[in-house]
């Protein structure tokens, strides 16, 4: 059972966390309008994961910025996937790899994170053992954005905002991304934590 402790806990980014394990090659962080055909690729995505890993699938989400009509974002789509263990990698990772998912990073100590990427269309599939607190807060925060139109617009906002920050830097990493545009989320969060009653 997920704690609300645990929902409303914000973790900040930690670079020594990660373990690498097939880096993606650098490319300039973009911000486009949604496009309805994010809905259609999540699904086609889907079932290669359900097809490699079938009775293995305890439950899978499209989340992130490209599950939300309406909200500009990224274009690559984010998938959580729950798995009976996400440490048990023999259970999982070839299959994955056999449908074209390539295991990226491990983040041991932020819940035993896991992302694959695919390359097109381009999508995380972040893997989770069950009663992951994050795989709660992804949901809460897509609902809450597909109800509430200022939300949309104060993120899409923020999101536009830290791009044209790194793009007069001269470029930045995903992590330098998500600090920039983190104090949004934050607020954004904390009205839906309220909202449930989480806080």
């Amino acid at each position: 059972m997920v704690s609300a402790a645990d929902i409303v806990r914000h973790y900040p980014d930690d670079p020594d966390g990660i373990e690498w394990v097939a880096p993606q090659p650098p490319r300039p962080i973009t911000v486009t309008a949604h496009d309805p055909a994010w809905a259609a690729a999540y699904a086609g995505l889907a079932a290669r994961v359900r097809r490699a890993l079938g009775d293995g699938v305890l439950a899978l989400d499209h989340v992130g910025s490209t599950s939300v009509p309406g909200l500009d974002a990224k274009p690559i789509i984010d998938l959580d996937l729950t798995v009976a263990d996400s440490t048990d990698e023999p259970a999982y990772r070839a299959a994955l790899e056999a449908e074209g998912f390539t295991l990226s990073l491990r983040e041991r100590a932020w819940h035993e994170h896991r992302v694959f990427a695919h390359a097109e269309p381009r999508a995380h599939l972040h893997v989770w053992s069950p009663d992951c607190p994050e795989v709660v807060r992804h949901r809460l925060f897509r609902d809450w954005l597909r109800e509430h139109r200022e939300d949309r617009a104060a993120y899409a906002a923020a999101k536009h905002a830290a791009v044209d920050r790194l793009t007069a830097a001269g470029g930045g990493s995903g992590m330098d991304y998500n600090a920039l545009k983190a104090p949004v989320v934050h607020d954004i969060l904390d009205r839906v934590f309220r909202a449930h009653g989480l806080l």
